[in-house]
């Protein structure tokens, strides 16, 4: 009876001590699992503290994968794009000629002829020139070599010279003078030498979309009518040829020619209108730019030099503005009042003012205005 008891009493002792040790496990590995978890969120905000980060900059670390997904894509889809953009506007030119200018000389007055020939035609002589020379003309380099320029910096990227308003390009993989952005519709950059052309391009590109949008909004509307009676008409021709015999099926109510002319029209109509709605919001945007003296990437820059100015009571200005009317004569050129025409309405392959390596006060400037901070 006794041993039975003292069996009793040691197992039930060791079931105790098991439990205990269990218990003990249970709370150690909890602990474990804590400290980790403390010390893994150390190293992380040690690793990602910075006392400049904001939302800006979370914001670029964010979108990082995307930028070098397009960087990547684009430098190889470049002349995919130039393609599609010479395609598509071969396309309404040739809907114009073939479908439109026959009916605008059949109906219109010799007054409304004259018009329309004129403007279209000076139209296309301007985007067609603006657009050749903005993807044929290089933006403009820095020289590798290292010389005389006078407050450079130097690239990271290049080890190189890189004068003021300059910047490098991860697509191009090289710095370029003045630059704004790259376009894959160029595929080339915007610079120095070629921005006048960009610029010029998509606005000659957007009132010829708006003329051909507005001019061709009433021959629109009867295409549009006519696809829905051919829809229509194609229906109960297939519900009475179901009832009839292979050789009483009637003959098709539209011809393809007609049929061919009215696509044609809505295709016109809707793809000017998409693209004056799209180009024509990048015109006006840097449009702004120009009016400021800035580029896309100055812009950027200048807006977060002006918050930390501003945090501190001081004042920005933007040392490459001369002022809303001369930074647009600066830019497209204009030295005299006769060169609003030969430079500005008609194609002019004329050099912008400047090397791009420095920017001394262009001719076309009055009176300089010294700026409060340069960057």
């Amino acid at each position: 009876m006794r041993s039975r008891q003292r069996m009793f009493a040691a197992v039930m002792r060791l079931l105790l001590k098991c439990l205990r040790l269990g218990r003990r496990r249970r709370f150690k590995l909890v602990r474990q699992l804590e400290q980790l978890w403390h010390y893994g969120h150390l190293c992380l905000r040690s690793l990602l503290y910075n006392s400049f980060t904001n939302g800006d900059v979370v914001l670029d670390s964010l979108f990082e994968p995307v930028y070098w997904l397009v960087d990547h894509v684009t430098r190889w889809f470049g002349v995919v794009f130039v393609a599609l953009v010479i395609g598509l506007t071969s396309s309404i030119v040739a809907i114009v000629y073939i479908c439109l200018l026959p009916l605008i000389l059949q109906t219109y007055t010799p007054a409304w002829i004259c018009w329309h020939l004129t403007y279209g035609h000076w139209n296309l002589i301007m985007i067609v020139f603006h657009y050749y020379m903005a993807i044929t003309t290089s933006p403009g380099h820095p020289p590798q070599a290292k010389n005389n320029l006078t407050g450079v910096s130097i690239c990271r990227k290049c080890i190189a010279p890189k004068p003021a308003r300059t910047h490098h390009c991860s697509i191009c993989n090289r710095c370029v003078l003045k630059m704004d952005h790259h376009c894959p519709w160029l595929n080339n950059c915007v610079g120095h030498y070629n921005h006048r052309y960009f610029f010029s391009f998509c606005l000659f590109m957007t009132m010829g979309c708006i003329y051909c949008s507005i001019s061709g909004w009433e021959m629109f509307r009867d295409a549009y009518s006519a696809i829905e009676r051919m829809k229509l008409l194609e229906k109960e021709r297939l519900q009475v040829a179901a009832n009839q015999t292979y050789y009483q099926t009637p003959p098709p109510t539209f011809s393809f020619r007609q049929r061919a002319f009215h696509k044609s029209v809505v295709y016109l109509w809707v793809l000017c209108s998409s693209v004056a709605l799209a180009l024509g919001a990048l015109t006006l945007w840097h449009a702004a730019l120009i009016t400021r003296g800035e580029t896309s990437i100055e812009r950027h820059i200048n807006r977060k030099e002006r918050q930390r100015l501003q945090k501190k009571g001081k004042v920005f200005r933007n040392p490459y503005s001369y002022g809303s009317w001369d930074n647009w004569k600066v830019f497209l050129g204009v030295d005299v009042p006769r060169h609003w025409l030969t430079r500005v309405l008609l194609p002019s392959p004329h050099l912008p003012h400047g090397t791009g390596l420095s920017w001394d006060l262009p001719p076309c400037v009055m009176e300089q205005r010294a700026p409060l901070l340069a960057i």
